[in-house]
């Protein structure tokens, strides 16, 4: 076959296009990185090669910039399918001050009609006592996740909900009826209750109560707004 001298042209440039093309770089099958965080950032993923595999729980939260970094290194997330505690393998974390220590005992009952186990921080008579000690107490449990949740009881629960969201990591919603206690949950996947124990009637603290421990996190769009949450946390967090 004879070619002229354009033909020729157009095939050296159809080779030098196809040479010059980069060489795709396969996912990295045999490496899975493995994160067992509560909160995936920056610092988990910026070290991952392009094209990694990185696993991680199905609740954690992946913070702005560690999404950044995922869309950058076209990174490989997978989930690893919840562990769904039950009742009785749930741990509350519970404080008051001498104002909740009343509903507080009532509460502890409730809890054990209802399966779950419980960790009592205080305080343990009506004697008059610091709020602040207590509600610290609980918020470090559940931070520190030596308990799933935490319920603090004081005579209004504002200053228990101030003192708990002062402890990173904590999330703290002052619920007082059943529709604020389901959206805490659901929609900004609060860790901890406070309650206003000399606000609320015995009964309506039971349903309040039963309706924030019966709420799970909500989908994807609610955690998107969490993230943002704890990425304003991170700003204020000395290094």
């Amino acid at each position: 076959m004879n070619l002229d001298r354009e033909q020729i042209k157009q095939l050296v440039h159809e080779v030098i296009k196809i040479q010059a093309q980069p060489t795709p770089i396969p996912p990295n099958e045999t490496i899975v990185n493995e994160s067992l965080k509560d909160v995936i950032t920056e610092t988990e993923v910026r070290d991952l090669p392009i094209r990694g595999n990185l696993l991680i729980r199905e609740d954690a939260i992946l913070t702005p910039s560690a999404q950044d970094v995922i869309r950058e290194r076209i990174i490989n997330v997978s989930y690893r399918k919840r562990h769904t505690r039950s009742a009785a393998q749930r741990i509350i974390a519970l404080g008051s001050d001498h104002g909740g220590f009343e509903m507080k005992e009532q509460l502890k009952r409730w809890l054990d009609e209802w399966g779950y186990q419980q960790r009592d921080f205080g305080t343990h008579s009506a004697d008059a006592v610091d709020y602040p000690d207590f509600a610290h107490a609980v918020a470090r449990a559940v931070a520190d996740h030596v308990c799933d949740l935490g319920i603090i009881l004081d005579g209004a629960g504002i200053g228990s909900c101030i003192t708990a969201n002062k402890v990173p990591g904590i999330r703290a919603a002052m619920c007082y009826d059943e529709a604020t206690a389901q959206n805490s949950r659901e929609h900004n996947y609060a860790n901890v209750l406070t309650l206003g124990a000399k606000m609320l009637a015995e009964e309506h603290t039971r349903k309040i109560v039963q309706a924030w421990l019966n709420t799970d996190e909500g989908e994807a769009r609610h955690g998107k707004r969490v993230t943002k949450i704890i990425a304003i946390e991170k700003q204020y967090l000395r290094s």
